[in-house]
This record gives C-alpha cells, sequence and structure tokens, in this order.
C-alpha cells in the first residue's frame, strides 16, 4: 500500500510504502468488535456505589415493638422499603468489568482497525510532528491544512511527544504515543495522524522483519 507524505502545511513532499502485515490486513468486524468492547470495558472505573441496609448509619433500634400498635412489623429504619433505608441490588464499586483478551488477538485488531483506516482513506502521513513552540494554534492551522475536520487520534514517536502539549486544548483531538495506539482510540476517531517516524517504530514493533515501509 503506497500513500502521500505531506507537511504540516498540506503540501505532498513524498511517497510511503506501507507494510501489508500492520496495515494490509484483510477486514475482520467480530475481531475487532470482541477487543474494543473488552478495551472499553477495561476503562470503566467501577465508581457506580450504592449502600446496603448494613452500610447505612443508624438503624441499630427497633423503631416499635413488635405488636400492640397497629403498624406494621420492622427492625429497623434502615430496611430497604423505608425512606432513607438501604438500596437492593444496586451498583457496587465491588464489581469488577475487566476482560481479559488475547495478546495476538489484540495486535491482530490493532492491524486490522489500521487497515482500515487506511483502506477509507483516513490515514494520514506527515514527514513531522514537531510544532515549533508547541503552539497549539500551528497545530490546529495544521490540521486544517491536511483537512482534517473531525475527530482524530494523533500517534506521536518519541521524540515528538513534547508537541503533545500543542493539542491538549483542541477538541475532538486525541493524542497518545504511537506505541500506544489501539483499537478504542482508532474505532473513536475518523482520522489517524502519524509521522514517517511514528509509521516506522509501529512497522517496527508489529511487522515481519522482512516486510518494512519505504520511502520513495
Amino acid at each position: 500500500m503506497k500513500i502521500e507524505v505531506k507537511n504540516l502545511a498540506g503540501k505532498k513532499e513524498s511517497d510511503i510504502i506501507l507494510s501489508d502485515t500492520v496495515f494490509g490486513v484483510p477486514a475482520n468486524d467480530g475481531l475487532v468488535h470482541q477487543v474494543y468492547v473488552a478495551q472499553s470495558a477495561n476503562r470503566r472505573s467501577g465508581s457506580a456505589h450504592t449502600k446496603t441496609r448494613d452500610q447505612r448509619r443508624g438503624g441499630g433500634k427497633k423503631p416499635w415493638k413488635q405488636k400492640g400498635t397497629g403498624n406494621a412489623r420492622t427492625g429497623s429504619i434502615r430496611n430497604p422499603i423505608w425512606r432513607g433505608g438501604g438500596v437492593m441490588f444496586g451498583p457496587d464499586k465491588s464489581r469488577n468489568f475487566s476482560k481479559k483478551i488475547n495478546g495476538k488477538q489484540k495486535q491482530k485488531a490493532l492491524a486490522i482497525a489500521l487497515s482500515d483506516k487506511v483502506r477509507e482513506g483516513k490515514l494520514v502521513v506527515v514527514s513531522s510532528l514537531v510544532i515549533e513552540n508547541n503552539k497549539t494554534k500551528k497545530f490546529s492551522d495544521a490540521l486544517e491544512a491536511l483537512g482534517i475536520d473531525k475527530t482524530v487520534v494523533v500517534g506521536f514517536s518519541q521524540e515528538e511527544t513534547p508537541s503533545y502539549r500543542a493539542l491538549k486544548n483542541i477538541p475532538r483531538t486525541n493524542g497518545l504515543p504511537a506505541e500506544q495506539l489501539n483499537v478504542f482510540d482508532i474505532a473513536n476517531a475518523q482520522y489517524i495522524l502519524l509521522s514517517k517516524e511514528a509509521v516506522s517504530g509501529i512497522e517496527e514493533r508489529y511487522a515481519s522483519k522482512s516486510d518494512k515501509s519505504e520511502t520513495i
């Protein structure tokens, strides 16, 4: 697969041939969905919590005697049918939402997600993502020049990481190190923006030694 390499002004500089084992993998929606659901579940904090009757304060004394008052029998003001009582079957912070996913499945799903973006023409490769003085305005202008007008995930190489500061205040833009790209973030974005160096890093991590990108 050959695509253009542009500069931050949106002008073509060269072409790059992408590795087929990373950017040319056939579609498999079922696998991508499975990994997406697992990664989404693993991001849940599980902080929603309601108190049961034993976690409510008070209620140690029986409100009234068992018989002779004409009222229904009750043993605590914190029983679930009383106002201010405990909650039955509510969410509990001890619940674990995490899902396990096989490492090879996760790796293949990532390659499929990247390949899908290439097939859709939504992968944008630039010569460098180093932003002068890490200015947000310059990064915003670069996105406009590259024709990226919707949600985008930006993968930075290690040397480009300081430029992450430039996109923090840009809406619908998510930046992370290239080696941390994942199915969840890719699927939630319309575009992927990478530098040549980031592409090489991804291929170095996932592609076979005989199948690396070449710049033309």
